[in-house]
């Protein structure tokens, strides 16, 4: 069980901080797909992708962001689909989504795929079509067969979440939903997830201001003497400041910004949320040296089944499994004339070729993820 002080974090967390507006018809969807699956016999998986912003407003303008644009869970999804999971796609509003990915984040625009079909006249159609361009069409047509198979399976489901506080309501919705799943359920952390947060009641309710503007405006009210009217020495100036309170509009042309740390709801997840699903977390990390030991500490602390860590330079080349009573394990996508001493050890730089690889890690990831997810599901039925 979490411990009373996990029990408690979670409760003040999520009880100062308002769950999105769509939250309920998320989990109502969620929980209609966990339910038709469970009863189906099938797995199901948890995917979240893309980053998370950190709003610094109530109304918000400013937020902190990360990088991240969803390429690995929007990847792992479509091999998981693959490998017969049904995918519950939690992700970062207008991040990378599984299939049309192919597209919209492209080298090329996604218009440079389109043509115009002016054949039209001979088949007694007037009308110029918008067609694909012909060395597009055998690429396009197998994406798009692979998606619509698996939304008319209803095999996918995709759910949008934006800041951190969304995300952790959608996420402790959905892992509870997926209680009745029992072992088969798998959740897969891919999100980049934000360590930091401004409580709402730190949080300026307006948009934080720059300039002098308002001090200015300030000091006119004082002039008027604070009530609307206008100041003895004259003037002819008609605006009132009736209400006025320039203590709350927040001003500095240098802005800093005073961030909590997010709990840690690992813990939570493991033994409250879903206490019989297999647990997968990412650790990303920029220092190789440190790199093996934080998804190690991750791994002991949090007690859930298995760390998948890598390196910002090389998360297209490598990563390394982390598990329990396992040794290290690393995955590597192949290339031309092996990759020598490397075995063992996180690749420098200096080692990756100056292309793309030729293949995608994830799918060497998922089957692999696949295989610890059988050994978990045979430990619980044992």
């Amino acid at each position: 069980m979490a411990s009373s002080q996990s029990v408690q974090a979670e409760d003040a967390y999520f009880s100062s901080n308002p769950p999105p507006r769509l939250l309920a018809s998320h989990l109502a969807q969620a929980e209609s797909f966990i339910t038709a699956h469970a009863a189906a016999g099938h797995r199901v998986v948890l995917i979240t992708s893309g980053g998370t912003t950190v709003p610094l407003e109530k109304q918000t303008v400013r937020f902190i962001d990360n990088f991240s644009a969803g390429t690995r869970g929007a990847t792992s999804a479509e091999y998981f689909l693959s490998a017969g999971y049904a995918v519950i796609f939690l992700h970062r509003e207008f991040s990378l989504q599984p299939y049309s990915r192919h597209y919209t984040h492209a080298k090329d625009c996604f218009l440079d795929f389109l043509d115009e079909d002016e054949g039209g006249a001979g088949r007694g159609d007037d009308a110029t079509r918008v067609v694909v361009r012909k060395q597009d069409q055998s690429r396009i047509l197998d994406v798009l067969r692979e998606y619509k198979k698996a939304k008319r399976s209803n095999m996918l489901l995709m759910l949008p979440f934006v800041t951190i506080g969304d995300y952790l309501h959608e996420l402790r919705g959905i892992a509870r939903l997926m209680r009745p799943l029992g072992p088969s359920g798998l959740l897969y952390l891919a999100a980049a997830v934000s360590d930091f947060f401004v409580p709402p009641e730190r949080m300026s309710e307006h948009k934080i201001q720059s300039t002098n503007a308002v001090q200015a405006l300030q000091d006119r009210a004082k002039e008027s003497g604070g009530d609307g009217s206008k100041s003895s020495s004259g003037g002819d100036e008609d605006e009132t400041f009736d209400n006025f309170d320039a203590s709350r509009v927040p001003r500095s042309k240098r802005l800093v910004v005073d961030l909590d740390p997010v709990p840690k709801f690992l813990e939570n997840l493991v033994d409250g949320w879903a206490p019989e699903g297999m647990i997968v977390s990412y650790k990303l990390e920029t220092d190789p040296a440190i790199l093996v030991h934080k998804a190690r500490t991750s791994l002991d602390r949090y007690q859930h089944h298995l760390v998948i860590g890598n390196l910002l330079t090389t998360r297209k080349w490598e990563v390394v499994f982390v598990s329990p009573r396992r040794e290290d394990k690393w995955l590597r996508v192949a290339r031309q004339g092996g990759w020598g001493e490397a075995e063992g050890r996180p690749l420098r730089a200096d080692e990756l070729p100056p292309e793309e690889p030729a293949e995608e890690i994830e799918a060497l990831i998922i089957p692999a993820v696949s295989e610890l997810h059988d050994v978990h599901i045979a430990s619980r039925k044992a």
